[in-house]
């Protein structure tokens, strides 16, 4: 697997499709992000998390070059911490590991290269399986916040994960 910028003109077409209803954008974005995925919103979004948090785009490929996820790094620079956002991985991709793989050198790249004494992220509780993705790849449970975000008629809480070398 690789690491490398996210491409609008080449690889949005490969992500459009990957959240397909409302829950799922709440999970992966909590609403940060427009639902659907369109090309200029979606473009709209990530130059305002740029602006706003440094976050910067990637997508992991296999080694043939097969787009199968997607995530922002940024560094806050006053805590000197990383954070991952907006972790996506192909729906028909999940379960092969490439999750764990994706996070796994996007912590490696931000402590390495951004030079981040940490790496953090939050989840919300109730996806289970992006949790447990994250503890495999290394992080483990700094706090959770009960209720911290509201879909519809659920609250749901978040934890912030973080990975230390």
């Amino acid at each position: 697997m690789r690491l490398r910028p996210y491409i609008p003109s080449r690889d949005f077409d490969a992500i459009k499709n990957w959240v397909t209803d409302e829950r799922t954008n709440a999970l992966w974005s909590a609403n940060y992000a427009p639902f659907p995925i369109e090309k200029t919103a979606f473009d709209k979004f990530l130059a305002d998390m740029y602006t706003k948090h440094g976050d910067c785009p990637f997508v992991a490929t296999t080694d043939d070059g097969t787009v199968v996820g997607f995530i922002c790094c940024g560094v806050s620079f006053g805590t000197n911490e990383a954070m991952l956002a907006f972790v996506m991985i192909d729906p028909s991709q999940r379960g092969k590991g490439y999750g764990r793989e994706m996070i796994k050198l996007a912590a490696k790249y931000c402590i390495e290269i951004l030079k981040a004494d940490a790496v953090q992220l939050n989840v919300f509780t109730v996806n289970e399986k992006a949790r447990k993705c994250y503890e495999s790849a290394g992080f483990t449970e700094r706090i959770t916040t009960p209720c911290a975000f509201a879909y519809k008629d659920e609250k749901w809480s978040r934890c912030n994960m973080v990975f230390s070398p």
